[in-house]
């Protein structure tokens, strides 16, 4: 009996020890598909960066000179130079600007009212507006052209505004954090004598951070980086967009791939400074944002 009790007492610590060791390997192997997987998605924008240092003929060479031995900065001057590359970039920047703001305002108020204004047949209208997102936008593209046309706002970036600035995505993602705020507090506040737009700005803004910086993130992107939009309505030069205008160095000669990478990475800055700045908040907005209702 004695022989046992040691034997069992014996084996005790060892168990533990067994544990942590699986637990670390689990851990380690984690971390190891999380590091290939970051290696895979950072990899083209390496690319990228070495080739926009690089002559056009060198781009695709084999294997990749991911340094270049002869580093070539003039390609960041001439992108300025042989193109209006800074009108470009000025109109990408106010379209995207006021599209985002345009966007969260709509869909901000729209997604309060589904959340917490109670009035007939909310849900299905709600899910109604919702199901646009499953239309393709081949489907609506020549009507949403002839409606900008007839408006007069067709070679004008008011189009994209007029159109860009509602997002069903938009209204579903803050409708469904706001249901994940109590109503008591929406209760409170009609009591005290609050009205539905102080209660929308006073209470449920403040609270929404997170859902609002996911939402300005998506839509900043989507903006900046649209190009099928630009292309339809904008026919003027002085109104074009960087995706526009990084297709100029596609010449009737051959296509200048040095100047098409610096370009890319000069575009690609703001999304960055973007991410940046909102990164606390959307991750929060990602992880809390529920799918209440």
């Amino acid at each position: 009996m004695s022989t046992h009790n040691m034997t069992v007492r014996g084996a005790l610590p060892s168990e533990p020890k067994a544990i942590r060791i699986k637990d670390l390997i689990k851990r380690a192997l984690v971390y190891a598909l999380l590091v290939l997987g970051a290696a895979a998605f950072i990899m083209p924008f390496l690319w990228m960066l070495s080739s926009s240092l690089k002559p056009g003929y060198e781009v695709f060479s084999y294997p990749i000179d991911w340094i270049p031995k002869n580093i070539r900065w003039k390609n960041y001057v001439e992108i300025w130079q042989k193109i209006d590359f800074l009108t470009y970039y000025k109109n990408t920047i106010w379209l995207t600007l006021v599209v985002t703001f345009n966007s969260l305002v709509t869909s901000s108020l729209a997604a309060y009212a589904f959340a917490k204004i109670p009035f007939p047949e909310r849900n299905t209208m709600f899910l109604v507006y919702i199901m646009t997102m499953a239309v393709p936008f081949q489907v609506i593209m020549i009507p949403q052209f002839i409606l900008m046309k007839n408006l007069g706002l067709s070679d004008s970036l008011w189009a994209l505004v007029v159109l860009q600035s509602f997002s069903p995505f938009g209204v579903f993602l803050l409708r469904q954090f706001f249901m994940t705020i109590p109503d008591e507090l929406c209760e409170c506040a009609r009591i005290d004598g609050l009205s539905e737009f102080g209660i929308y700005s006073r209470i449920i803004l403040p609270l929404a951070k997170p859902a609002l910086s996911t939402l300005a993130i998506f839509q900043f992107k989507f903006v900046w980086n649209d190009f099928l939009g630009p292309l339809i309505y904008l026919t003027s030069d002085k109104n074009k967009t960087i995706q526009l205008g990084i297709r100029k160095f596609y010449t009737q000669y051959g296509v200048e791939y040095g100047l098409i990478m610096a370009a890319s990475v000069c575009a690609l800055i703001p999304v960055i400074l973007v991410y940046a700045a909102f990164q606390k908040y959307f991750i929060q907005g990602i992880a809390t944002t529920g799918l209440k209702g």
